[in-house]
C-alpha cells in the first residue's frame, strides 16, 4: 500500500484541540482553546450579514477587497505609525495563520533556520517544520519572560534567515519592550535577517504596557513582515480574516502562495471587518482592554488562591501557571487531573516548549464573564484536596 510522507507520519495532534475534546466529554468549561466566545460587535456582524444579503459571496482579488486594504492601511498609520500602500503592500489573509504561511513560503527555503522565542505559538513552529525550516529556540524565563541578549546572538548562524516574534505573546502574555526590540532590530540589520512579527493581540495590553511595531524602528521597515488579524479583537475566530503588511516585493510572492492555498479570505466577512475598522472608535478598544484586565485579574486571583501560581501576563488573553502542585509527572497528566477534579480544561505547558513546560499549564480568559466566574468557582474545588497556598 502507498504510505504517507515523512511529515505526515511525524504529525501529532494539537494538545489544545485534544484538551477541547476531553473537555466536551465531561461537559466542562474550556479554558484551553482561545476560541474567544464573546459577542461580535454589532457593526461588524451587521455589515457581514448585509454583504451576504447583497450577494457579495464570490471570489475577490487575492489580496483582499480594496475597502479593507485601505482601512488596514489607515489603521496601521494611525495606531502603529507605519505607512503602507494599500494597493501594493497589504495582503488580506485567511487569518493571521494564513498570512504567516504565505510569508514563510515567500522568503524561507528548506534548510534555512528561523529563531523562535520559547514558550512559542505552536502554529509558528509547525509551519516552519512542515516547510523544512529549522526552528532555533531562545528560552524566555518566568515570571517576566525575560531572555538573554547573548543567547539570542549565539542562536544566529550562517543558516539563519529570520527572527520570529509574537507581541503580545501567546502563550506567555509577554510584551516586548523597546529595548528588546532595538536589540532584535540591530541583530537583524547586522546579519541581514527578516523579522516576522505577529501582533494579533496588540489591543490586549495591561499594566501600562505599550505596543510597539518593530517595523517603525530605523532600518526595519524594509525587512519586516507585520502580521495581524481581527479574530481576537472582534471575537470572530471562525471568520478567518487577517493580514500581512510589508514591502511590495514581498507581497507579490505572498499573494501567489496564499492564492494557491486559500484563493482568498472569505469575502462577505471582509466587508464586516472593514465596517469595524472604519466605525469603531478609541472607546471600543479602551473598553476591550478594561474588560480583559478584569478577566485577567479574576482568573489569576482564583488560580493563586488554589496554589496554581500564575505568571501574570502583560498582554494577550492567556496565562501560564506553575502547576507543579497538581498530581502527575508531566503537564498532560496535570491537565487531565485538573479536568477530572474541577471540569476546567487547560493546555499542557509542554505544548509550548521543545523540552520543558512539564510543570506548566496555560489558561485562556477570553470567555464571557459568567462562564469565567463559573470556571473560577470550579477551580476552588482544588482547595478541598490541596488547600490554599
Amino acid at each position: 500500500m502507498p504510505e504517507l510522507n515523512k511529515s505526515s507520519v511525524d504529525i501529532h495532534p494539537s494538545e489544545i484541540r485534544i484538551m477541547s475534546v476531553e473537555c466536551e466529554k465531561v461537559k466542562g468549561i474550556n479554558l484551553a482553546q482561545g476560541v474567544c466566545d464573546t459577542d461580535v460587535p454589532d457593526v461588524v456582524r451587521l455589515a457581514a450579514e448585509a454583504a451576504i444579503d447583497a450577494g457579495r459571496n464570490q471570489y475577490v482579488r487575492l489580496d483582499g477587497i480594496p475597502e479593507l486594504r485601505r482601512a488596514i492601511a489607515a489603521k496601521l498609520k494611525a495606531c502603529n505609525h507605519i505607512e503602507y500602500d494599500p494597493d501594493t503592500e497589504i495582503l488580506v489573509g485567511s487569518g493571521s495563520t494564513g498570512a504567516f504561511h504565505a510569508a514563510c513560503c515567500s522568503v524561507l527555503s528548506p534548510g534555512d533556520e528561523a529563531i523562535i522565542f520559547e514558550p512559542y505559538y505552536g502554529y509558528h513552529v509547525h509551519t516552519l517544520a512542515n516547510m523544512g525550516v529549522k526552528p532555533v529556540y531562545v528560552r524566555m524565563a518566568p515570571p517576566d519572560w525575560t531572555y538573554s541578549f547573548d543567547a539570542l546572538e549565539r542562536a544566529i548562524t550562517p543558516m539563519t534567515r529570520a527572527i520570529i516574534m509574537n507581541t503580545p505573546a501567546n502563550p506567555s502574555g509577554k510584551v516586548f519592550s523597546r529595548q528588546e526590540m532595538e536589540h532584535i532590530a540591530a541583530l537583524a540589520i547586522k546579519h541581514d535577517l527578516f523579522v516576522f512579527t505577529e501582533e494579533i493581540y496588540e489591543y490586549f495590553l495591561f499594566d501600562g504596557c505599550e505596543h510597539i511595531s518593530i517595523a517603525t524602528l530605523p532600518g526595519m521597515r524594509e525587512r519586516t513582515i507585520t502580521i495581524s488579524g481581527f479574530s481576537k479583537t472582534f471575537s470572530i475566530t471562525g471568520w478567518r480574516i487577517g493580514y500581512a503588511a510589508c514591502p511590495a516585493r514581498f507581497t507579490k510572492a505572498m499573494g501567489y502562495f496564499h492564492d494557491l492555498t486559500f484563493i482568498c479570505a472569505p469575502s462577505p466577512f471582509q466587508f464586516g471587518v472593514t465596517a469595524g475598522l472604519e466605525q469603531l472608535g478609541k472607546e471600543f478598544y479602551s473598553d476591550l482592554c478594561a474588560e480583559y484586565l478584569q478577566k485577567r485579574d479574576l482568573l489569576c486571583g482564583a488560580l493563586r488562591d488554589v496554589g496554581l501560581t500564575p505568571y501574570v501576563p502583560k498582554g494577550a488573553y492567556y496565562v501560564l501557571v506553575d502547576a507543579s502542585m497538581l498530581p502527575g509527572t508531566n503537564s498532560k497528566q496535570r491537565a487531565m487531573a485538573l479536568l477530572a477534579k474541577t471540569g476546567v480544561a487547560a493546555v499542557p505547558g509542554e505544548a509550548f516548549y521543545q523540552n520543558s513546560g512539564a510543570d506548566q499549564l496555560r489558561f485562556c480568559f477570553a470567555k464571557k464573564l459568567p462562564a469565567l466566574e463559573e470556571a473560577c468557582e470550579r477551580l476552588m474545588k482544588m482547595r478541598t484536596t490541596v488547600g490554599a497556598h
